[in-house]
Formats: C-alpha cells, structure tokens, sequence
C-alpha cells in the first residue's frame, strides 16, 4: 500500500541532489548505487539505462531509498528512509513525465546525459513505508 508523504518530507526530497537506491541482487545481496531523484507528488522518479539495477527491479520491485542532509553539527543532521515498490517504465506518460522533471531539476541532464527514447527508462517509485530524522 502507498504512503502519502509529509509537507516536508516532500521539500526534503525535492531539494535532494542525490539519493541512494538499493535494490535486492540475486542470491540475497544488496546492490546500492547514487541516484538523482525528482518527486512527483508522492513518486520518486529516476532515469537510467539498462544495467544491474534494472535487472534486479524486473526480479524484486522493492527497493529502498536513503536521502540525507550531513552537517559537522550533529545536531543538525537530517534523513529520510523510504521503502518502496519500482515500476519500470519504456515510455508513455510516466516517463515523459520523469524526462520533464529531471531536465528542469537537473539541467545538466540534457547535454550531459541525454535521457532518450528507447535507450533511456524512467524507474517510478511508490513509497510503501517513510522513517524520517529531522525531517
């Protein structure tokens, strides 16, 4: 069942420049691996192109998500851990949608690494379970 997030669980993610997305490997590992995250009301979208991450979402949609906010102050650290179920999209609205909000997040996505059709998928996360510190 999805979770609807917080007011500022949301700005935390929003605001996030990278994240850290784990995906269950074969065998019972744990691959994890930075990602930049848009949100979406309450999805996280990421784009990326074929690789392991892909493979272990098509076997096992639950990932987790870790985003942070790290401050020599301890006092001032803050976190947000999500669970949540991926759905891998080809193309359609969804990943029309993801290309849209990582190209204005991100502008450097563009000339840098061009999310196309075809070659690129958008990775839509909906959260199932938030922990939030600080946050």
């Amino acid at each position: 069942m999805t979770v609807e997030l917080t007011p500022e669980a949301k700005a935390f993610i929003d605001a996030a420049r990278v994240a850290r997305l784990a995906t269950h490997m074969p065998g019972g590992g744990i691959h994890v691996v930075p990602i930049c995250p848009a949100l979406d009301g309450d999805r996280i979208l990421v784009s990326t192109e074929p690789s392991r991450k892909v493979d272990h979402l098509r076997a096992n949609p639950s990932v987790g998500l870790a985003f942070d906010d790290y401050d020599e102050d301890w006092s001032l650290l803050r976190g947000l851990s999500i669970s949540g179920k991926a759905t891998i999209h080809e193309d359609g609205p969804v990943w029309d949608r993801c290309r849209d909000l990582l190209y204005e997040k991100f502008p450097q996505y563009e000339p840098d690494a061009e999310i196309v059709p075809g070659r690129t998928l958008a990775i839509e996360i909906d959260p199932t379970w938030v922990s939030r510190g600080g946050v």
